[in-house]
């Protein structure tokens, strides 16, 4: 079973619902709904993560809850979010 990594999830009046990963810099997605902006995050995390492991790169680790509060650099990021969990979808490369 894939790792699920917590999403920061933000929306401000008349724009979508913005989604991104403290864990996994660069990888971002939306909807015009929360249900959407989170299926979108799914899709995009998994596109991400087998686009790093096929560079070679290493895949991050996702953190707790927990260690991801106690982060100091990501206070603004947490302020006005709701955090979820998303779990990310296979890809056609990673299957």
């Amino acid at each position: 079973m894939m790792a699920g990594y917590l999403a920061l999830v933000h929306k401000d009046a008349g724009t979508s619902y913005g989604v991104s990963f403290p864990d996994v810099p660069g990888c971002v997605s939306a909807g015009d709904t929360l249900e959407e902006a989170l299926a979108n995050a799914a899709e995009a995390l998994g596109g991400h993560l087998a686009l790093l492991a096929t560079d070679g790169d290493s895949v991050p680790s996702p953190r707790s809850f927990e260690a991801l509060r106690a982060d100091a650099s990501l206070a603004d990021e947490f302020e006005d979010a709701v955090v979820s969990f998303v779990q990310p979808h296979a890809t056609a490369s990673a299957a």
